[in-house]
């Protein structure tokens, strides 16, 4: 800076003004300066500045994969408003492993992070998230909740979201349905289970446990699905728990060649789900709202916020493409 201000003829002060946008500087002075900086080649020293003000102007996102088309989109509603208010966003997969979640959130924080938003891999130690809090990390829970840790979370309406989509296969004349979802250690996929029920328990319909799945799908074997669908008295319909499910169970009964297809919703949007035929009817979350307020919720808590914690819990909708009204046995002709 003691270059610029030489060659523009100004103090170091004015050269702060200018390059910091902050306090009165005349037309010319501004350009005098400008020019001296584009001859210069000069660049704020981002590093520095924050230093200077105590703040790394940064934030971090620990999802489960931010490949997943549900936390991409989460992850760039993120982004937009750390970008916004002039934070920076560093984001990392935790592949559900909690070990590495905690290597993440310590890397971070180590970097001098200035909050973190957590999807809490299954098995995440609550008290090392305890401790990240009591020494001054902010942190939001996104999609998942930590029971007992003080912070703010923003989450899905998953039981609702599972039991609506439910009741609308039995609406459709299904009795029997079928339903697949993630590890019982994974806290959506127990909401969406107990959704599932509760809508074949309203219904006076019994739920079969030889009816559900609970296995990651990456790892669940083909041989699992068959023994579901090729039961005594198999399914008519499907309830699959998440997207990567949905595309999973799809695929598989494509190599099957079963058709016609069972009814089917699926818990979560996914990419092409709406020009298959017969468009495949969802459950869909709003990954971007989720985002949005879990990036404003902590950089409120960031910017010394002391208010009550907030646990928002955001609808979900369904919507109709085709595979969840095909007609089950029991439709009313």
């Amino acid at each position: 800076m003691g270059d610029v201000a030489a060659a523009a003829g100004v103090s170091l002060k004015t050269v702060s003004r200018v390059v910091n946008g902050v306090g009165y500087v005349s037309a010319e002075t501004l350009a005098s300066v400008q020019a001296a900086i584009d001859q210069l080649g000069f660049r704020r020293n981002e590093f520095a500045r924050q230093l200077r003000q105590g703040t790394a102007a940064t934030i971090g996102l620990v999802l489960e994969d931010v490949a997943d088309p549900f936390y991409s989109v989460l992850t760039r509603a993120v982004e937009d408003v750390a970008l916004e208010q002039g934070y920076l966003l560093l984001s990392a997969s935790s592949a559900e492993d909690p070990s590495r979640s905690r290597r993440i959130v310590e890397s971070f924080s180590s970097r001098g992070a200035d909050g973190i938003i957590l999807a809490p891999a299954r098995g995440t130690d609550p008290e090392f998230l305890r401790g990240e809090i009591a020494a001054g990390c902010s942190m939001v829970f996104v999609d998942r909740p930590v029971p007992g840790i003080p912070a703010d979370t923003v989450l899905a309406e998953n039981v609702g979201g599972a039991r609506e989509g439910t009741a609308h296969l039995i609406a459709h004349g299904h009795h029997r349905i079928a339903f697949f979802g993630d590890q019982e250690s994974v806290y959506t996929a127990t909401e969406r289970r107990t959704g599932y029920c509760e809508a074949l328990e309203e219904a006076g319909l019994e739920s079969d446990e030889a009816m559900m799945v609970l296995a990651a799908p990456r790892e669940a074997p083909a041989e699992l699905i068959d023994d579901v669908l090729e039961a005594a008295d198999p399914p008519t319909a499907i309830v699959a728990g998440n997207n990567r499910w949905s595309v999973r169970l799809l695929r598989h009964l494509k190599e099957r060649g079963q058709r016609p297809l069972p009814g089917f919703v699926g818990f979560d949007d996914f990419e092409l789900g709406d020009v298959l035929d017969p468009g495949i009817t969802v459950v869909a979350q709003d990954p971007a709202t989720m985002g949005r307020l879990a990036a404003e919720l902590l950089l409120r808590r960031v910017a010394g916020d002391e208010a009550p914690h907030e646990h928002i819990r955001l609808p979900t909708r369904l919507i109709v493409r085709g595979s969840g009204e095909l007609p089950g046995p029991f439709a009313e002709r």
